[in-house]
């Protein structure tokens, strides 16, 4: 083999820096670019993937959804025949009455009906409330059966500020009797509301 001349082995060095750097750049400037553009183009496909499947799994059970919503909206039909409507005043008054007549308490204080109004316990409710402060006499015993019972069978109305207090001595037996007083709260339905 022959030996390269100085200046021929810094012409072939320098060459093959250039044919590096040149190399280096078409890397760095178009290969790695394109790669980390089908990186993304990959990341999208994937993600485009799984909403199209979450759109097929929607349309074969939109049959399904379909009959859930149609039966959320007969539930929510008969809740709202319970609801208040009209001269609430006497509407609750008589609910009120109908309800207590097998317990052993006396109920013949009723306020002023206090609203409709928009329900203070979640916002943007769809519904008012409406609701009046009852006045009575009963023993312990009954009174808490009353209001247990009474909020169990009315999940749309609601019981608060309880006071207890002795009652006045009026007859003989009656020193277990408390007088109590609370308020009653319950859902009405705005007219023209339809949440169908």
């Amino acid at each position: 083999m022959r030996r390269l001349s100085k200046q021929k082995k810094q012409q072939l060095l320098l060459t093959a820096l250039v044919t590096l750097t040149v190399l280096t750049g078409i890397w760095f400037g178009l290969i790695r670019v394109q790669q980390q553009s089908i990186v993304k183009v990959k990341e999208k496909t994937v993600a485009a993937r799984k909403q199209l499947d979450s759109v097929k799994t929607t349309i074969t059970r939109a049959e399904e959804i379909e009959a859930s919503l149609t039966q959320g909206r007969e539930v929510l039909s008969q809740i709202e025949e319970n609801m208040a409507d009209g001269d609430l005043y006497a509407w609750l008054i008589t609910r009120i009455r109908e309800f207590k007549t097998p317990y052993r308490i006396d109920i013949p204080q009723f306020s002023q009906i206090n609203g409709p109004r928009p329900v203070d316990i979640l916002p943007a409710f769809p519904y008012k409330q409406a609701g009046l402060t009852i006045a009575g006499t009963g023993r312990f015993s009954d009174i808490g059966m009353f209001i247990c019972d009474f909020e169990n069978q009315h999940p749309f109305w609601r019981l608060s500020n309880v006071v207890l207090e002795p009652a006045t001595a009026g007859t003989a037996g009656d020193n277990e009797k408390l007088s109590f007083r609370m308020d009653v709260l319950a859902l009405v339905k705005p007219a023209g509301t339809a949440l169908n």
